[in-house]
């Protein structure tokens, strides 16, 4: 079953348009990469999806059509956004930062549940549980805010540049967890990565962007096969 659904999408910054025909299909409990140099329009696919931006052509979760939609109407029907830059409350401790995810929750016994598994699942986050989160690493602030999403138990994941400024063995660690979370709790992905290799350690297929267009959709295995994918992308 397909979850969400982008047919076409255009989208601008002011009098620039950025996104020039995007249409890529993420299926439930699937995860979908999107591949791109600089200025491809992958952040901005993603701002389209959650409503920070507007955009035209047709974007459709789980049936419906949600562009135009607000952010938090957006994520009020269960899609969570990880920005670039992680967007952590910094004032806030990572206990308090994990409550925030869930506020739009009233079940309190799955709430304290889900806290304790995201604990679990970042070790490093219950270490620094009592910690601002303005004070953690960069690993340990990724780690927080992937948790902190999660806390809605969001249906969609949206997550851009999770290794963005990592070491090379945290970036590593970072998506083993990011993993492990969505073969467990089967929630879809849709993950913007500059590191490929990467990505392709998470997701199942990818749709490649040029200046704002999609060009190329391809399962993993397939797109790793191609010569001009490993030169543009996978250091081959």
């Amino acid at each position: 079953m397909t979850l969400l659904e982008l047919t076409d999408v255009t989208a601008f910054y002011g009098p620039v348009q950025v996104l020039d025909g995007v249409s890529l299909s993420v299926p439930e409990a699937g995860a979908v990469g999107i591949l791109g140099a600089n200025g491809a329009g992958k952040t901005t696919t993603l701002r389209a999806i959650s409503g920070a931006i507007r955009a035209g052509g047709s974007i459709r979760f789980d049936g419906r059509d949600i562009r135009g939609m607000r952010p938090d109407q957006v994520a009020g029907i269960g899609i969570a956004h990880v920005p670039e830059g992680r967007g952590t409350l910094g004032d806030l401790t990572v206990r308090e930062n994990l409550r925030v995810g869930a506020y739009t929750r009233k079940d309190r016994k799955g709430i304290a549940a889900d806290i304790d598994y995201c604990l679990e699942l970042f070790p490093q986050l219950e270490e620094r549980i009592r910690s601002n989160a303005s004070a953690l690493s960069g690993g340990e602030q990724q780690m927080l805010a992937v948790a902190r999403a999660f806390m809605a138990r969001p249906r969609l994941l949206l997550l851009d540049e999770a290794s963005l400024g990592l070491a090379p063995s945290t970036a590593k660690n970072v998506y083993a967890s990011i993993q492990r979370l969505r073969v467990e709790s089967g929630i879809s992905m849709l993950v913007v990565e500059q590191n490929a290799n990467l990505a392709f350690t998470l997701v199942d297929s990818a749709t490649v962007l040029e200046t704002g267009r999609s060009v190329l959709t391809g399962p993993t295995a397939e797109l790793k096969g191609m010569d001009a994918i490993r030169r543009a992308y996978l250091g081959g």
